[in-house]
């Protein structure tokens, strides 16, 4: 018998330039969202998963501090309970990126995992913090994680979070995967030039080697004054085989959907047993920064 669950990713473009006041700034992209939130729920979308740092425009590209004061505490902050009523009016679990606010001075990128009831199921904090010319300062902006890689039961699935740069790692994936994710998301936030060419090869093998589907988003446009290159879209569902079964287009604000079958996991997982196949007493190099504290001297 099939658990199918309808999900979608959203896409959007900055919708004002970076020298408005932040207030507005945040007004006009939450605005923006809701949007495109009710079109999700008119295509009767399950699970929903918002960009990266969804409500501003990407302002790493520059390290200046009147960025922090987009911070809000979560779940206290007046986005996640805005979201909470907004999941509990569609009955839709939703995946919400946003610029977290521990205490003064630490600061996260965090998502909130809302469940369909509107209830506040916990957060992920992206561990990996890049600092990579041109444009992406985020260690000026963000504390590197500290809540593991949890995964939450909803209403429709269980789901894990990986943010952007945190692709790059496949320990995290393949701890998502012990962890009994069936779906992981990625917002995120690339450029052309940089990563595409990886784009639509990490995340699908995540898939395949950890048997879930994943769901990965980029935002779109280039934005001013920065212009640190093109965010080219192409948000997309792959399954646990590694095709990518539903994509968006490289240049305009979407919804992407795509109707997942997550008895997928068990049949890819009776073929491909690699969580059976593990050695993990070889792997405690991995616990070490050069590896090399389990080499013979």
């Amino acid at each position: 018998m099939s658990r199918v669950v309808r999900c979608g990713l959203i896409q959007a473009s900055n919708a004002l330039g970076a020298n408005h006041p932040l207030p507005k700034i945040k007004k006009a992209m939450i605005d923006k969202h809701l949007k495109l939130i009710e079109q999700a729920a008119r295509k009767k979308v399950k699970i929903l998963c918002l960009q990266e740092l969804f409500y501003g425009p990407y302002f790493c590209a520059e390290q200046d501090v009147r960025w922090y004061d987009l911070t809000e505490r979560v779940p206290e902050g007046p986005t996640i309970k805005l979201m909470q009523k907004v999941a509990a009016k569609h009955r839709m679990v939703m995946v919400v990126s946003v610029y977290e606010k521990e205490m003064p001075g630490l600061y996260f990128n965090t998502a909130a995992v809302i469940d369909a009831d509107g209830k506040y199921l916990g957060k992920y904090r992206k561990h990996h913090i890049p600092h990579v010319h041109p444009g992406f300062w985020e260690k000026f902006y963000f504390t590197p994680g500290d809540l593991g890689y949890p995964v939450f039961q909803t209403k429709y699935a269980r789901v894990g979070v990986y943010i952007c740069y945190d692709r790059h790692f496949p320990e995290g994936a393949r701890i998502l995967g012990l962890n009994g994710a069936e779906i992981v998301f990625n917002p995120s936030a690339t450029v052309a030039g940089l990563s595409e060419h990886l784009w639509e090869l990490e995340q699908p093998a995540h898939a395949v080697a950890n048997g879930y589907f994943v769901g990965a988003i980029n935002r779109v446009g280039r934005e001013k004054p920065w212009n640190i290159g093109e965010f080219y879209g192409k948000s997309y569902f792959c399954n646990p085989r590694g095709r990518i079964i539903a994509q968006a287009s490289r240049h305009k604000d979407e919804v992407v959907v795509a109707d997942l079958d997550l008895e997928m996991i068990d049949e890819v997982r009776r073929v491909w047993q690699f969580f059976r196949d593990r050695r993990p007493e070889t792997y405690a190099p991995l616990t070490t920064q050069t590896g090399r504290a389990a080499a013979a001297d």
